[in-house]
């Protein structure tokens, strides 16, 4: 399982004004991701930047890549990445956010619908199939009557970024899981309850 090469994609929108905000959760893991395997981010000309590097001595390779597009047109980039690696969907991992998902929850899967998420809905159609790995990231529903589209496009509040951190790390470890060991023991850990 660990062996070749891996793309792991961080979904967000780019520039710095969004990049505290929860929509952009899937890119501030995949930093935690860069961090751990020592890779600066360099742009690339499939209009994303990526890091690459290996998960330990001898562990699979990785390509993190951010999409240099915004959110809802992450497909294009995510296939350019995909053909310039030479990768199949199932070496393709997205870290995204996740509304249906209590904040500071991880859940894993592959395949299956989009759930209104309209950058895995722009990687479908550009792929070409929904079976690819997804860790997604709890932020859980938006307060009171506020439209979920709004929600997602604010930062974190001070108790949610006190949290934010162990979140991230939880998402990191949940990629190098399912690339060393499977899908099933990185769900049965981050499925159980706490």
């Amino acid at each position: 399982m660990a062996d070749g090469q891996w793309l792991v994609v961080g979904l967000g929108n780019p520039g710095p004004g969004y990049a505290s905000h929860r929509h952009n959760v899937g890119q501030m893991a995949l930093d935690q991701l860069a961090s751990r395997i020592g890779a600066p981010f360099k742009r690339h000309k499939t209009n994303a930047t990526v890091a690459e590097g290996r998960l330990g001595p001898g562990g699979a390779r990785l390509v993190l890549a951010k999409p240099a597009s915004f959110m809802n047109l992450s497909g294009g980039p995510v296939a350019q990445l995909m053909r310039f690696y030479s990768l199949t969907p199932d070496r393709l991992i997205v870290l995204h956010d996740e509304l249906d998902i209590p904040f500071d929850t991880i859940k894993l899967k592959v395949g299956g619908g989009h759930g209104g998420h309209n950058g895995l809905r722009d990687i479908q159609a550009a792929i070409g199939t929904p079976d690819f790995a997804r860790v997604r990231i709890g932020i859980g529903r938006p307060p009171g009557r506020q439209d979920p589209a709004d929600f997602v496009l604010t930062p974190f509040t001070k108790a949610e970024r006190e949290v934010l951190p162990s979140l991230l790390s939880d998402a990191a470890d949940a990629v190098e899981q399912v690339i060393a060991e499977g899908l099933l023991p990185a769900q049965q850990r981050f499925h159980a309850p706490r």
